[in-house]
């Protein structure tokens, strides 16, 4: 119900896609305490019709890739595994980049033994590392585009001119940057790719989960029986373009089909206008988790008492 992106002019996805950094430890590091439980929840996903599952060989670091291939392996016709990097791991919490195409060029085929296949559908650029010129991180995947050992090439948490720039290297299929109720400062991009017609992922779009709470949550404005603050916030981004992409994570089957009931929910105009004018609860967020000063369960104590 949601619609579907065609990302790079070749990959159908639907636009509830599930992240899977969450199928770790906590810190997005080592394994995720109920693997089970984590292994149910990408073979519910796959069930109720995902068919973009996003993970990054930093997230455990490796342990997101390998649960993705010992549950789904061999994958069902049309599911997209998109992957990244351009982070090294150093502890929970703990990240630190790495642009080098030497190192992109290790980690793309490290993903692809782990992720058992022979090409990666869709492989980012996970953050741009200032000291590296972004024409040689880039021109790494162009590289391995070139061999074909990825079928698309993106990048993950850029501006709108470093966007340009890459525009300029390599085709761009997708974007993917942090963008939610909470936090839009990624909205200039959004509206760069709309213009030039490339998806744009979401991630974060519960913001970490604050969004999933009633209380304090800007989703209250529009919350109707039978539709929950987590599903209303997702509606919401799923409105905000027609190449917007989501993908909430979650390690939890009863969260994952709560989430996907997003597709479900419409969004009047005046809920639609009511909630992206929330900007007081916009601002709030932005200032008190600026440079992650302020953890989230700080942040929605502020909040409530605001």
């Amino acid at each position: 119900m949601a619609g579907t992106v065609l990302i790079g002019g070749e990959l159908e996805v639907r636009r509830l896609g599930l992240g899977a950094m969450s199928l770790t430890g906590p810190g997005v590091w080592g394994p995720p305490p109920q693997p089970d439980e984590a292994r149910r929840v990408l073979r519910r996903a796959v069930e109720l019709g995902v068919n973009l599952i996003d993970t990054a060989d930093s997230y455990g670091p490796e342990v997101s890739e390998t649960l993705i291939a010992e549950t789904l392996h061999p994958y069902p016709e049309g599911l997209v595994i998109a992957t990244k990097a351009g982070f090294t791991r150093q502890g929970p919490r703990r990240w630190s980049a790495d642009g080098r195409p030497e190192h992109l060029r290790a980690a793309c085929e490290a993903s692809l033994h782990r992720l058992r296949l022979e090409r990666i559908d869709l492989f980012y650029l996970h953050t741009v590392d200032p000291a590296v010129p972004l024409e040689e991180s880039l021109g790494a995947l162009a590289e391995l585009r070139a061999e074909g050992k990825i079928r698309l090439a993106a990048v993950s948490n850029v501006d709108a001119a470093q966007f340009e720039r890459a525009r300029e290297i390599v085709p761009v299929a997708a974007v993917q940057n942090r963008l939610s109720l909470a936090e839009r400062d990624a909205e200039t991009v959004l509206a760069a790719c709309e213009r030039e017609g490339t998806a744009f992922v979401t991630w974060a779009p519960l913001a970490k989960g604050f969004l999933t709470s009633a209380k304090g949550s800007p989703a209250t404005i529009a919350v109707r029986p039978g539709a929950t603050p987590a599903q209303v916030s997702l509606a919401w981004l799923l409105t905000r373009s027609p190449v917007t992409v989501v993908i909430p994570g979650t390690a939890n089957v009863a969260h994952l089909e709560e989430n996907l009931g997003a597709a479900g929910v419409e969004l009047s105009a005046e809920e639609v206008a009511a909630l992206g004018g929330h900007r007081s609860f916009e601002y709030e967020a932005r200032r008190l988790t600026r440079r992650g000063r302020v953890r989230w369960g700080r942040l929605k104590r502020r909040v409530r008492r605001s």
